[in-house]
């Protein structure tokens, strides 16, 4: 087929297969109707459109203009697929009516994505405790000591307790966070016993119940409209057959006058066709304002439960931002807290001062001088030098007991060893020994050995 112009339309018109083609494409459906009206039309022959070219186009208001320019055909300028697939045309709503499904889907995602940062979590805090463990005795076995040992070492302790914080968000995410959208889920959405949700059988009935009368309408439409340009192009084909006969001296005057009188009822049927046209147009124009408010009526109510989906979503985004922000968790400002505490407490001068002391000039030493024998002296105590630090003390070595402030948690592992907690004041009774221990005696009476970098001097 090919196109044909119409002298009194100036889009294009497609030459149909006469009175029945016209009456099958009149049969079609709702969208293909509108389709149809948007394509085709009579415009040059239209006084109002006329008016509104003098005057300029005039933008819809009210819902009355809003329907005419929903009706009318569109300018050449005016993309026609983007009124096709507007929210009003018939179908299109299935679009508002699948996001009850988009939603559902959707939940199976959050949970799927947040149990994968779980398992992320849970491996973190795994690493850190093995890396913990691992480093613990080479840094209490390292050359460093005092302040600077100690700080290292609460790298290593800090390691534990983030371990412990990241487990309980692993915990948080998979028990609170999931399990409360997986619930929220199952109490919203209520399947059917086939296909789909009870939700979104809701919305499509009422969409197709404010639909059905608009479509019939659109149908008798697009019938008139058929009319009305198969109408226009035998009044076409009849004029053309005029001006071919008209002041041809080869054709008869009978045959010229015939001509004459086809093309007078041709123009007839026109204008009866168009006067058709332009009474149904009107009463879907007067129809549209009540297919709106229907339709509104239903958008509204999708909209209502997308809003009540979307706050849950809100808040359980919410909570999940909760679990993960660790920087505003105390505990984890405690831990790098205590951590900075530790490497601003690194002193050089008291580490090398108790070096010196230690393992330096100031160490205790006895000169050699003359010694008279004596059957009971003894001048070795018996003691290997390996267990020296399980030897007795001996008060005359320190001129005088010192207290000193436990600056960690510390657990016997022997018998003669003391167990305290941080910032518990502690009696020294006997200096450091070559191995690090030294001895001393709590405010509860109990004597033992300890770790000597484990305490501080109370000045």
């Amino acid at each position: 087929m090919r196109p044909e112009t119409d002298s009194r339309d100036s889009s294009p018109v497609v030459q149909g297969g006469g009175r029945h083609g016209e009456a099958e494409r009149g049969t079609g459906t709702g969208s293909e109707a509108l389709g149809e009206i948007q394509r085709g039309g009579e415009r040059e022959g239209d006084p109002e459109h006329r008016k509104r070219d003098e005057r300029g186009q005039k933008l819809p208001h009210t819902r009355i203009e809003k329907t005419r320019s929903m009706l009318a055909l569109p300018e050449e300028s005016t993309p026609v697929e983007g009124t096709r697939d507007s929210f009003w045309m018939p179908g299109k709503y299935v679009r508002t009516v699948r996001r009850t499904s988009d939603t559902y889907e959707a939940c199976d995602l959050v949970v799927a994505c947040f149990q994968e940062r779980a398992r992320v979590e849970r491996s973190y805090a795994q690493q850190l405790s093995q890396w913990s463990s691992k480093w613990k005795p080479e840094v209490d076995a390292s050359p460093l000591y005092g302040s600077l040992l100690r700080a290292w070492q609460c790298f290593l302790t800090s390691a534990e307790r983030l371990s412990e914080l990241h487990s309980s968000i692993c915990r948080s995410l998979v028990s609170e966070d999931c399990d409360r959208v997986k619930t929220w889920q199952k109490e919203t959405f209520h399947k059917k016993m086939c296909k789909g949700f009870r939700e979104s059988q809701d919305l499509e009935t009422g969409f197709t119940r404010a639909q059905k009368p608009w479509v019939r309408k659109l149908k008798k439409l697009e019938k008139a409209r058929s009319a009305y340009h198969g109408a226009c192009r035998k009044e076409q084909a009849a004029r053309k057959r005029v001006a071919h006969t008209q002041g041809n001296p080869d054709v008869p005057m009978e045959k010229q006058k015939r001509a004459q009188e086809e093309s007078e009822l041709a123009s007839l049927q026109v204008a009866k066709a168009r006067a058709h046209y332009e009474k149904v147009l009107e009463e879907v124009t007067r129809y549209t304002p009540c297919y709106m408010e229907e339709m509104e009526s239903v958008f509204d109510q999708s909209q209502e439960e997308e809003r009540k989906r979307m706050s849950f979503l809100k808040q359980a985004f919410l909570s999940i931002h909760r679990h993960l922000n660790v920087t505003d968790n105390e505990s984890v400002k405690a831990v790098y807290d205590e951590l900075h505490r530790a490497i601003m407490s690194i002193s050089e001068r008291d580490d090398l001062r108790w070096w010196r002391s230690v393992q330096g000039p100031d160490m205790d030493t006895r000169w050699p001088q003359l010694q008279e024998w004596s059957p009971e002296a003894q001048l070795d105590t018996g003691v290997p030098k390996q267990d020296r630090r399980r030897a007795a003390p001996d008060k005359s070595m320190v001129p005088g007991a010192v207290r000193v402030r436990a600056l960690f948690d510390f657990v016997g592992q022997e018998a003669d060893e003391l167990s305290f907690k941080a910032g518990e004041e502690i009696l020294r009774t006997q200096e450091e020994d070559d191995r690090g221990w030294s001895r001393g005696v709590t405010d509860a009476g109990k004597e033992g050995f300890y770790p000597a970098n484990y305490v501080q001097t109370i000045h």
